[in-house]
């Protein structure tokens, strides 16, 4: 939204911070505590990434569960359910009758598939850069209420922070013709700074919310940065961290930590509440992991008992990666024969192992749902 689309009171909004990035004098001694406890959580959680024979496999939930948080933090509001049930009946390369789908519930769609994407463009070896960035905010905002915000396209009018309840603003971003100057000086500080890698992604997250580039979607964009630059600088072994659970959960302190920044140059409590977002969502991360792991194992011999199958590990697998789906995906991604998916369906329900959302209608089949993971991963 426009600074001059809407008549709000600016009185004691706090402007960005010129010429303060990246800071010349932080405090180590006040944020190394924090940091440390950051840096031992997230090494514990990169461990247990690396100990998941597929973390792709056993965490895409868990990245759809980020894409559902971190859109509702932007206003944007819809459901786990709502996105699984969503890919069972559509993939990357369909042709989506878009009008049959919630436009919040696509729009959170796009948000995973931009941060898959921007995963898939780094590991062939596109680096975090600007035009990376307006690669992802192009496809974050190509369809719903972002299309006509100017998607791939930094802002060219001053854009702002507010309160919409109250009609307060609160942050006014770095104006648009000072905007490139300000991401020069960014990724400067991302490529050129010797800070320890936890630090540099702290300040990285801080500046982009603060110089705000995009007409709409800085704030999920930034959440992306986090989980990509930790990957990228080998914190995590996988692109496999989200935290905007903590962030909506704190979301008041996050605003305002960020705020004080700009208007007191208070770097350190910046960076002592990013380091305890990081430590508290790792520790999170840690235990959904190793439960999902856990599940993953139980599930095994009940599969194997069940099925009495060579495809039983198979089935397993597919169900684990696509927790809500019809049988023609399971059949298609799985590569188990479909007169056996059929079968291994029928006793998977009555063992009471998954359960029907929706009976089959038409040419259309049933949809299913695996309750046990479904529990762990959603919020």
């Amino acid at each position: 939204m426009d600074i001059q689309d809407i008549d709000m009171d600016a009185a004691n909004a706090v402007n960005y911070h010129y010429g303060a990035f990246p800071p010349r004098d932080l405090d180590l001694n006040k944020v190394l505590s924090s940091l440390l406890k950051a840096t031992d959580a997230l090494a514990r959680y990169d461990q247990v990434l690396k100990s998941l024979h597929n973390t792709e496999f056993f965490l895409a939930p868990l990245r759809n569960q980020e894409a559902v948080i971190s859109s509702r933090m932007e206003g944007t509001i819809s459901t786990l359910d709502e996105i699984l049930q969503y890919e069972a009946d559509f993939d990357e390369t369909s042709e989506e009758d878009t009008e049959t789908v919630r436009s919040e519930v696509f729009e959170t769609i796009l948000y995973q598939r931009a941060l898959t994407n921007a995963q898939i463009a780094m590991q062939d070896g596109y680096p975090l850069s600007e035009h990376l960035i307006k690669s992802i905010h192009q496809q974050l905002l190509s369809f719903g209420r972002g299309a006509g915000k100017s998607p791939g396209k930094y802002k060219t009018e001053q854009n702002y922070l507010a309160d919409k309840i109250k009609q307060k603003i609160e942050f006014i971003p770095i104006s648009p013709e000072k905007l490139i100057d300000g991401m020069e000086d960014l990724f400067n500080y991302i490529n050129e700074s010797h800070d320890a890698a936890l630090i540099k992604t702290a300040l990285m997250h801080l500046e982009f919310e603060a110089l705000h580039p995009f007409k709409d979607g800085n704030g999920r964009i930034g959440r992306m940065l986090i989980t990509l630059y930790l990957w990228s600088t080998g914190l995590i072994a996988a692109p496999h961290f989200y935290i905007s659970g903590y962030m909506e959960e704190h979301k008041d302190m996050y605003i305002d930590t960020m705020r004080r920044v700009s208007s007191e140059g208070n770097w350190e409590d910046w960076c002592n509440f990013f380091f305890k977002a990081i430590e508290a969502q790792a520790l999170k991360n840690i235990q959904v992991a190793e439960s999902i792991k856990q599940l993953y194992e139980e599930m095994k011999s009940i599969f194997a008992d069940t099925l009495s199958s060579k495809w039983s590990l198979n089935a397993l697998d597919f169900i684990f990666a696509n927790p809500i789906f019809r049988n023609n995906r399971f059949t298609r991604a799985s590569g188990i024969p479909a007169q056996t998916a059929s079968r291994f369906t029928r006793l998977l329900l009555d063992r009471n192992i998954i359960r029907t959302i929706k009976d089959a209608a038409g040419r259309r089949p049933a949809l299913y749902a695996f309750e046990p993971l479904l529990k762990l991963v959603r919020v």
